[in-house]
């Protein structure tokens, strides 16, 4: 039973204070400088800046001769047959790596096998040595016809005359990159959980609309950083070629360095130009990776520009902060 003397004796009850608001007077958390991390950084810029010196007055590079022969005609139709052996072989490569994926994949045995075989044949041996065998083509096929196995042939035509240089850097590089296209697709494939597809044949979707429509787009978040990572070093491999006497950027630039003797400047702008042509892909890829990661995180990370922007902001905020208290008045009984 409770009396009156329980009920005065009884703690009376404070009523809860309000937070302070942060004010001038208020204490301003400062994170813990990392005194190591910052010597760290302080280093790598020094050794930056003592490479870029050593690069830019070195007189040995001979800018100007780089200057003068970056946008040359020679060099620029060399680097459009680059870019156009890079693209035709990307693409080639991929077309013809997809179907030997699927035979990959498939529960038919002999067509397994057959994928398995062209992967591990032409994974197995060096592009150089792939190029020069097909340069080489006719010393084992000189005719190559076309009619019935064992019977007449309807129409034949020379090696040499069929396969030129071009020709034969195009089927070497397109061969080569398709045995690694096919283990590309074929990862990103199996990436693709199995409850994806069950889920898909739960709700009646055929075995062909399921990899077009469900298991296709999943597994290109992983397919795409690895094409990306292949496109560029067809663009590098491309290179190689040279020793066919295609006339690509390499060999352009040699043709130009053989009357000249200008080596170092010349070898120069090809580097200058992969590492311009390396950039712009590589913006593309992080677009298109980020094209396809949409639906595995809730929200994209910043891009660059977008970065920067709110970098600029937030430094435009501070500099506006920093203008008022300085302009705010001061009294004497201020502490």
């Amino acid at each position: 039973m409770v009396t009156p003397s329980d009920v005065t004796s009884a703690p009376a009850l404070k009523p809860r204070k309000a937070p302070e608001p942060h004010g001038a007077d208020s204490p301003r958390i400062v994170p813990r400088r990392n005194v190591g991390r910052l010597l760290a950084a302080a280093v790598a810029l020094l050794l930056f800046a003592m490479v870029v010196n050593s690069v830019v007055r070195n007189s040995a590079f001979q800018w100007d001769v780089v200057g003068r022969y970056f946008t040359t005609s020679a060099v620029l139709d060399g680097l459009l047959l680059t870019l156009w052996l890079t693209a035709a072989v990307t693409a080639l490569g991929f077309l013809l790596g997809i179907p030997l994926a699927v035979m990959r994949l498939s529960a038919n045995p002999v067509l397994r096998t057959l994928s398995w075989g062209f992967v591990w044949i032409f994974r197995s041996t060096p592009l150089l040595v792939q190029l020069l065998f097909w340069f080489n083509i006719g010393a084992l096929y000189p005719t190559l016809g076309l009619g019935v196995p064992f019977g007449p042939e309807f129409v034949s035509v020379k090696t040499v005359n069929l396969l030129g240089p071009t020709l034969t850097a195009v089927i070497g590089l397109t061969l080569h990159e398709s045995a690694y296209a096919a283990e590309v697709v074929r990862g990103g494939i199996l990436s693709v959980e199995a409850g994806q597809t069950e889920a898909a044949q739960a709700l009646g979707l055929g075995r062909w609309r399921t990899l077009r429509r469900i298991v296709v787009p999943q597994a290109m978040r992983s397919i795409v950083p690895t094409a990306g990572n292949m496109l560029i070093g067809t663009l590098k491999g491309t290179s190689i070629v040279s020793v066919l006497a295609v006339h690509d950027l390499l060999f352009s630039v040699q043709l130009i360095y053989n009357q000249t003797y200008q080596v170092i400047p010349l070898l120069m702008v090809a580097t200058l130009w992969y590492i311009a042509v390396t950039t712009v892909l590589s913006i593309g890829q992080y677009y298109v990776e980020r094209h396809y990661a949409r639906g595995a995180a809730r929200s994209l990370p910043p891009t660059p520009l977008q970065r920067l922007r709110f970098g600029l902001t937030a430094l435009r905020a501070r500099l506006n902060r920093a203008t008022a208290a300085d302009a705010r008045p001061t009294f004497g009984g201020d502490r």
